[in-house]
């Protein structure tokens, strides 16, 4: 009876602790469906059977779901840290969907680079749809505004003390370079501060950043908003929309040339 009891303490002991350890790696895989279901109904209406996606800043794992519920022809991701097991998704994706799911380390602004990537994997022309899942505040090319914000600003030589200014219209004219859509997902929260960051290039966006962006989009593009309500984005809408913004902590919506 003892000898039981202390099996059934080690198995417990030792479930505690994978799942300690393996909780990251859950989440790795838990965290795109509930991002899915924030961009769903962009899918459902954009209808991506038979079409090509470029998923920048790709997490690997939501590019295997699209193709699953979606069957889309194509969808390559880039990203500039490509997961482990980025291979074995693109590989075995093939015993699952007949989508052609490629994933390659690229970063968004290396022309070069990117147009190696689309002739290898047989890209003519625009992607049907560009994908920005909790990527776009990433994508700052502008000063470092934390000189404004705080005064005297010593740069550390890793960069990460900065945050950089956001050019929505040298980005979005670079992603319709590249698109004839772009589908924006972004999670945010004022309150926390955003812990990943690649030489200062990160940062959730402010109210004040979301507003200009929008104002932006709205003027020179046709902007479908899905989260948090589902409409189509007026300077008439905007007030209405950041309200809504300040009282939530994401947005989803669809970016297309009029």
């Amino acid at each position: 009876m003892a000898s039981k009891t202390c099996e059934s303490k080690g198995k417990e002991d030792w479930e505690e602790e994978s799942e300690e350890e393996n909780w990251e790696d859950w989440e790795l895989w838990t965290n795109p469906i509930e991002e899915l279901g924030d961009i769903v109904d962009v899918f459902e209406i954009e209808g991506l059977k038979g079409k090509t996606i470029l998923d920048v800043g790709t997490d690997c794992v939501k590019p295997l779901y699209i193709a699953l519920k979606y069957e889309p022809h194509k969808i390559i991701g880039i990203t500039l840290d490509k997961p482990r097991f980025a291979g074995n998704i693109a590989e075995d994706s093939r015993l699952l969907t007949k989508t052609e799911i490629h994933f390659f380390v690229c970063d968004f602004f290396d022309d070069a680079k990117l147009a190696k990537i689309l002739k290898k994997a047989n890209i003519n022309g625009k992607f049907d749809s560009i994908l920005i899942s909790k990527t776009l505040h990433h994508l700052r090319t502008g000063k470092c505004i934390a000189r404004e914000r705080g005064g005297k600003h010593n740069h550390r030589e890793d960069e990460k003390c900065c945050i950089y200014e956001f050019k929505e219209e040298e980005i979005f004219e670079r992603f319709f370079k590249y698109g004839e859509k772009v589908i924006v997902y972004e999670w945010f929260d004022p309150n926390e501060k955003d812990n990943d960051k690649i030489r200062g290039k990160g940062g959730y966006f402010t109210m004040t950043e979301w507003n200009d962006m929008l104002t932006y989009l709205c003027t020179n593009y046709r902007v479908e908003l899905f989260r948090p309500e589902r409409y189509h984005l007026t300077m008439k809408k905007l007030g209405e929309t950041m309200e809504k913004l300040n009282r939530g902590d994401c947005i989803c919506f669809c970016v297309e040339k009029t």
